[in-house]
């Protein structure tokens, strides 16, 4: 039976251009730079030095702290130069920048399309490989899944939900994963079950991915305690408090997290990335990419490693027209736009899409009329007018009681307004006075 989250949502266009074609690999760029920065919390720790060679896989940084992750080489070859580089918002972050020599990986990395089904038994082998590969939230989040698969004292998981939805328009590249890395999805799923005590996985897929369902529904039938669950289309369905409601009609408090209700939540991408951390022993250095756009020369689902450059994918379809007015990076509604062609590819990057003005131009914006429809189509039951007025007039009094810090900055608020007005924007302002009023208290 198909479910989806009862409060509001919306149904934009899908534009599932790449939806049909088969992933290829993109091929090796001349230079990687690897932010040492692409997971929550703390920046890792640089542990090499410019001048010195590494292989695909070699420790690059090393975690630093409770929240952090280590970041591996994508390539072999010699690093040439460590420092700052303009990221993608704009700012300066501290890049390792490789020139490509050859393509050799790390002694141990098992290279091979061989599946392996037997999970080693002890569970803190199995933490300290997935730990030790930079495995974080490929979602979009980033949080470091060692720390996300530790059920805290006094908690108890019941439910591990693997993310397949993946309702950004465009997107299409945890789709083609699970069409052609199915059982590596399944296995890691029981990998994940095994560290939780639990045998109750749900992959969680939008109907709009029929061929992805095929797939999964009939492999997981070899395998216990791992099972599928049709979605409704709905965006943002995809967002891990709306997914846990559609699939277990629970829902999170305000202020909680998933596993205070019993769940954990993971996107396909992680799950595969913990089987090949696992069984695999490969770092996680390299993703799947969709790369699309209404600007397209065409569409492609590449597996890229991590710190290609924007520039070197875009060219792989054919470039740039003179229609693409913005490169986003992620999806149209909560992606990221950059002017910024050497951005790199990080582990959280899921598409690039190059669109046009039709489809990011911002008309002019008028006054508010209170139509309501920003507030029929909030996920989280929020009065987004109400926080944006107060936003603008820098009114943050209202804030707890208005629960700004319960948004999820979707953007179907600012999608649905006839009168243009970015309430999203103002909605993350609000959003982060709240958390600094909590950080006073």
């Amino acid at each position: 039976m198909t479910k989806t989250f009862p409060i509001g949502g919306l149904h934009p266009q899908k534009h599932k251009l790449a939806s049909e074609l088969a992933i290829i690999d993109a091929g090796l760029p001349e230079y990687v730079s690897i932010p040492v920065k692409q997971h929550s919390g703390a920046p890792a720790k640089i542990v090499v030095a410019k001048g010195e060679k590494v292989k695909a896989g070699t420790l690059l940084a090393a975690a630093d702290g409770i929240v952090s992750a280590p970041i591996h080489s994508s390539v072999s070859g010699e690093i040439v130069n460590i420092g700052l580089q303009e990221g993608l918002f704009g700012y300066d972050e501290e890049q390792i920048t490789i020139k490509v020599e050859g393509n050799e990986y790390a002694q141990g990395i098992d290279t091979s399309d061989k599946i392996i089904t037997e999970i080693p038994d002890d569970t803190e082998e199995i933490m300290q490989r997935i730990r030790n590969a930079g495995v974080v939230g490929m979602g979009g989040a980033g949080y470091p899944t060692p720390i996300k698969t530790t059920v805290p004292e006094g908690k108890k998981a019941e439910y591990l939900i693997v993310n397949g939805i993946e309702c950004e328009p465009y997107l299409c590249a945890d789709d083609r994963l699970m069409q052609e890395k199915a059982e590596e999805i399944i296995i890691g799923a029981k990998i994940i079950n095994k560290l939780l005590g639990i045998q109750k996985a749900i992959i969680a897929i939008d109907e709009n991915k029929p061929q992805a369902i095929e797939i999964m529904s009939r492999l997981t039938k070899r395998y216990i305690g791992v099972n599928v669950r049709t979605c409704k289309s709905k965006y943002p369905q995809g967002s891990e408090k709306q997914l846990i409601t559609a699939i277990t009609g629970r829902e999170v408090p305000a202020a909680k997290r998933p596993i205070d209700i019993g769940c954990i939540v993971q996107n396909v991408g992680t799950v595969f990335a913990v089987y090949e951390a696992v069984m695999k022993k490969k770092p996680l250095f390299e993703r799947i990419v969709t790369v699309s756009g209404d600007t397209a020369e065409k569409s492609a689902n590449f597996r890229v490693r991590v710190g290609t450059p924007a520039e070197f994918l875009i060219n792989k379809i054919g470039g740039m027209t003179d229609k693409t007015a913005e490169i986003i990076f992620g999806g149209p509604f909560m992606g990221t736009a950059t002017v910024n062609l050497n951005t790199p590819v990080t582990k959280l990057t899921s598409g690039i899409l190059l669109l046009s003005k039709k489809s990011t131009a911002k008309e002019p914006e008028t006054a508010c009329i209170r139509c309501g429809k920003c507030v029929d189509v909030c996920p989280q039951g929020l009065l987004p007018f109400e926080i944006a007025r107060r936003a603008r007039n820098n009114d943050f009094s209202q804030l707890m009681q208005l629960h700004a810090r319960d948004c999820i900055e979707c953007g179907s608020c600012a999608y649905t307004c006839p009168a243009r007005i970015p309430l999203l924007d103002y909605c993350k302002i609000s959003k982060a006075e709240a958390k600094k009023i909590l950080k006073k208290q």
